[in-house]
């Protein structure tokens, strides 16, 4: 339970919106409501005059109704153009954001990809084995050695004692 008293939710939210996340989202907001208005500007302004020339229509808003007659006896309409317009306007949404921010980042992305690459093969050859390497390598050897019938003993620094031909090491 949250003390409400103390100044404790306070601090909470504090940190939560001075989180890099919430800041960052609430930047693309505000970019993407402005971002909005801009191409809602250029396809109501150019796109959808000139297409709705295209079907003798002031703006494609205006194109491509469809009337229908009513039950009562009046007529009602329906806009395809105003679909079409969406979607154009969709369309052109998509492929600022595609061309505009997902080409670049990817672009970015792999290119820091390929640096960190590089930063790994330009990394010297001369390190010594780490801990983890060497009791790799002990272990190899013992297993090597253990296949060949030979086995390390107590008595003596590099004594190894050897199996005859067909009996195993003891």
């Amino acid at each position: 339970m949250t003390d409400f008293g103390t100044g404790g939710a306070l601090k909470g939210f504090k940190e939560f919106v001075l989180r890099g996340n919430v800041i960052d989202l609430a930047i693309a907001v505000v970019i993407g409501a402005a971002f909005t208005a801009i191409v809602n500007a250029i396809v109501t302004g150019i796109f959808n005059p000139a297409i709705g020339a295209l079907f003798n229509a002031a703006t494609l808003n205006d194109a491509l109704d469809l009337r229908i007659p009513t039950t009562g006896g009046g007529v009602s309409v329906i806009k395809f153009g105003v679909a079409v317009a969406a979607l154009l306007q969709f369309v052109i949404v998509a492929a600022v954001v595609y061309f505009a921010l997902v080409l670049p980042i990817n672009h970015l992305k792999k290119v820091a990809f390929a640096r960190q690459q590089e930063e790994a093969a330009a990394t010297p050859a001369h390190l010594p084995p780490t801990e983890a390497e060497l009791l790799g390598e002990i272990r190899d050897l013992l297993a090597a050695q253990a296949d060949a019938g030979t086995l390390p003993t107590t008595t003596g620094k590099h004594a190894v004692i050897t199996a005859p031909a067909g009996k195993p090491a003891s």
